[in-house]
């Protein structure tokens, strides 16, 4: 159960955030949200798909990250095989939230930052010091700080371009059901995608529509994040393989 707070200079003064990786801090995950802010990096190494939010049922972009519920294909001796980090696994125990202020006379939102006390990451002994000795934010803070702005934009992004993405019929669902080895086979149920023949027979006028709000080219970018499931596929099978030598080794 997460333990939020409203990050304060002097009541976290001591805090600390562990930086490395593994199940241990929370990372033994099959997927993490994605934004599309962020698509142009993540294309380049994981596959994106859209699916369901329970609560509300609004679509909520997603990178694959392996094929079980807590499955990272990415993570390996304490490390994250992937030259860009996701917004939602780099932002660790923070988030945006918002307070309330009276500014001359009118009521406003400002955006703040919470920290997760119950977070495995969270700590006063080791990992980056959250803030200065004298009070300010540490220059891990400032970026942290980026990372949540990056994410409080590209949610708001992301609600109106799906949004006209499922009304022009763009969206399908995705069977994924993969044969990774001939004895093992794995599905990953209530994924979406970009329905690539339907977006190639769009009007003119609706290709223009989708243009000009900027959507077009992350619904390009999400059907070329594709071919990061060959590296997805690539990894499991590897590990399935040392699976059986080690079993093999230790009947042996």
């Amino acid at each position: 159960m997460a333990r939020y707070e409203l990050l304060n200079n002097i009541v976290h003064r001591d805090l600390r955030v562990a930086t490395g990786f593994g199940p241990e801090l929370g990372d033994a995950v099959g997927m993490v949200p994605a934004y599309p802010s962020e698509f142009a990096e993540l294309q380049r190494e994981y596959p994106i798909f859209l699916r369901r939010e329970g609560a509300t049922a609004a679509w909520q972009s997603v990178v694959l990250l392996g094929f079980e519920q807590y499955e990272n294909l990415f993570l390996q001796d304490g490390r994250w095989n992937a030259s860009y980090l996701p917004g939602a696994a780099a932002k660790g125990p923070f988030l945006i939230g918002f307070q309330e202020n009276q500014i001359d006379g009118v009521l406003t939102q400002e955006a703040v930052m919470h920290v997760d006390l119950d977070h495995p990451r969270v700590n006063t002994a080791a990992g980056e010091q959250v803030f200065l000795p004298q009070g300010g934010n540490t220059p891990y803070l400032d970026h942290i700080a980026g990372v949540l702005r990056g994410i409080h934009d590209g949610s708001a992004f992301a609600a109106e371009m799906f949004a006209m993405l499922d009304a022009k019929g763009l969206i399908q669902p995705i069977k994924l059901d993969v044969q990774i080895e001939p004895q093992h086979r794995v599905s990953v149920n209530g994924l979406h995608g970009i329905d690539r023949e339907r977006l190639a027979t769009l009007e003119v006028a609706e290709l223009l529509d989708l243009n000009r709000a900027g959507y077009l080219e992350g619904a390009y970018l999400m059907l070329a994040s594709l071919h990061n499931m060959r590296r997805l596929i690539a990894e499991k099978q590897r590990r399935l393989r040392l699976q059986d030598a080690t079993l093999s080794t230790t009947r042996n």
